[in-house]
């Protein structure tokens, strides 16, 4: 796989919080419309304690669609909730006459967990819950029943954007439930919707490129020489430390006296987990540290450039627990430059 370069967040993000919160916003939010399959009907009759599949005369597949939002804890694991319309069961006398009708509604609150199949494609599933209720028409009286069932799904997820993508998928609703007031039949079924879906995350903020800048280097001149930290991750982790905020104390200095020196920062893992996810986590690392020195210290964009490299460029073994904890890296530098002495003498002093 070819290393993946990104550059480090827009200007604005040195003078709006508000413009930074958007661009590392975890949550994403969308809209899905499809179809939805009853099966598995059970029925219990309690005036004679009969039990039965409950199927005839039943229309079986109807419309569905509903909204959700997500938030995304880490690269792969999500927590999700929404609203989905289920459709309606439909009872007929015969292909002319209906009985009555039971429509479908769900509040689900699932954890959605994500393999990068490629850089565009994810590939999903979902289990958690979901909040059933139902409302029987026509059988007597209008009544409705609610309850918790236990819901799954799967599906793929196509990336057009850092923002946008789309999703076919299909989810599992085991157990919805009604008794039609002036009955004595309780119905359970199955529901199993099918659709697509369209989705907007807050996330990343497209790439810019840091502009190439022409230095004129006098004849009295003196050399800077470059300044590099390692900074160390824990396992799946791109969260720094104080410690780590600690080690970064020279780079930043070098970074406040010295306008024209630039930051370089690349990311990297050990070797658990896909290629594909250890260069989305390397990447998310070297932007970590970037973020930080820009925020903290007023560093323009324009001096920052960042890379990730995912695995494919350890210092050590990755057989080994020392040894991967070694590869849980960033190289943070400051490259060498030549300087006016004048320059360079007031800096001193």
């Amino acid at each position: 796989m070819s290393k993946a370069r990104f550059a480090i967040l827009p200007l604005a993000l040195l003078i709006s919080g508000a413009v930074n919160a958007a661009t590392v916003n975890p949550f994403y939010a969308g809209v899905r419309a499809g179809g939805v399959h009853y099966a598995d009907f059970d029925t219990k009759d309690y005036t004679n304690g009969t039990y039965g599949n409950g199927s005839d005369g039943i229309d079986r597949d109807d419309f569905a669609a509903g909204i959700f939002m997500g938030y995304n804890v880490t690269p792969w694991f999500a927590i999700e909730g929404g609203y989905t319309w289920l459709g309606e069961v439909t009872a007929k006398y015969d292909e002319h006459h209906d009985l009555g009708k039971i429509e479908q509604q769900a509040i689900d609150l699932v954890g959605k967990f994500t393999y990068q199949a490629t850089d565009k494609v994810d590939l999903y599933t979902k289990v958690g819950g979901a909040w059933q209720f139902t409302r029987a028409k026509g059988f007597g009286e209008t009544d409705r029943d609610d309850s918790l069932i236990a819901t799954a799904g799967l599906g793929a997820e196509y990336h057009f954007t850092d923002n946008l993508s789309a999703r076919a998928e299909y989810q599992y609703y085991h157990n919805m439930e009604s008794k039609p007031t002036g009955t004595d039949t309780k119905i359970n079924w199955d529901a199993n919707y099918y659709g697509v879906s369209l989705v907007y995350g807050w996330g990343a903020p497209a790439p810019v490129v840091a502009p190439v800048v022409e230095e004129v280097v006098e004849a009295a001149t003196v050399q800077v020489e470059p300044i590099s930290v390692t900074m160390p991750f824990a396992f799946d982790s791109d969260s720094l430390t104080a410690e780590d905020q600690a080690r970064l104390e020279p780079i930043a200095q070098r970074l406040v006296n010295f306008p024209n020196a630039e930051l370089v920062v690349i990311g990297h893992t050990d070797s658990r987990g896909s290629e594909a996810y250890n260069q989305k986590l390397s990447e998310e690392r070297a932007k970590t540290v970037a973020v930080y020195l820009m925020k903290h210290f007023n560093i323009d964009a324009s001096r920052v450039k960042g890379e990730g490299r995912g695995e494919l460029d350890p210092v050590a073994s990755n057989d080994t627990a020392e040894g991967r904890a070694q590869n849980r890296r960033v190289d943070v530098t400051t490259p060498g430059f030549e300087i006016q002495a004048e320059a360079a003498e007031a800096v001193a002093q």
